[in-house]
């Protein structure tokens, strides 16, 4: 059976299920005096209030860029403008998608036993969506500032907070997942992953 569910307590503890390293998660969960239901409604929880953080942000700025539209100054914007203009709406439209897609996502699977699936659908559609969003927001960076200041202030801030958010947000978890690897063998902190 699929480690967990959605509270069934049978589990196995061999090979894959639903993206789950179902052996690894098991050796986690008894590190941590858990049983592995207890590791995915952790796992879920943590998600979910991780979604809650990142879907406040991309729903302002999709807010705000709907209203732009309809400003008067947005006639005033050159195709250069009205490109980042584009290009920063379905960023945003894409990134609330994926952000709020785990909620639909468990309304479909609920009382199915699918937990695990839903933590690795969540985790995955997590780093899509905060993908989407650092791309909007230093679109939207670009084009204020590409109105504000012209294009040479605007293109240095956009790609300066294009930079330090991938820094931020992917480049050192990473480093810290790598590192961290490197000096302590075992399972991974959660023992729920993506499948390779």
């Amino acid at each position: 059976m699929v480690p967990g569910g959605d509270g069934d307590g049978r589990t196995t503890t061999r090979g894959r299920a639903g993206g789950v390293d179902v052996a690894t998660a098991t050796q986690n969960a008894e590190a941590r005096g858990e049983s592995l239901d207890q590791v995915l409604d952790r796992n879920l929880a943590e998600l979910l209030q991780e979604l809650r953080v990142a879907i406040t942000g991309v729903q302002v700025l999709f807010a705000f860029l709907l209203g732009l539209a309809f400003t008067q100054r947005f006639t005033e914007l050159d195709g250069f403008q009205l490109t980042v203009y584009t290009v920063t709406l379905l960023a945003s439209a894409l990134a609330t998608v994926a952000l709020i897609a785990p909620v639909a996502f468990h309304r479909l699977v609920f009382r199915r036993r699918r937990k695990a699936v839903l933590v690795v659908v969540g985790d995955r559609l997590l780093l899509v969506g905060l993908a989407l969003l650092v791309l909007a927001i230093s679109s939207g960076v670009l084009l204020v500032l590409d109105v504000a200041l012209g294009r040479g202030p605007g293109v240095v801030a956009g790609v300066g907070v294009l930079l330090v958010g991938t820094a931020t947000w992917y480049g050192l978890p990473l480093w810290a997942r790598r590192a961290d690897t490197a000096h302590r063998p075992g399972p991974p902190d959660d023992g729920v992953r993506p499948a390779d």
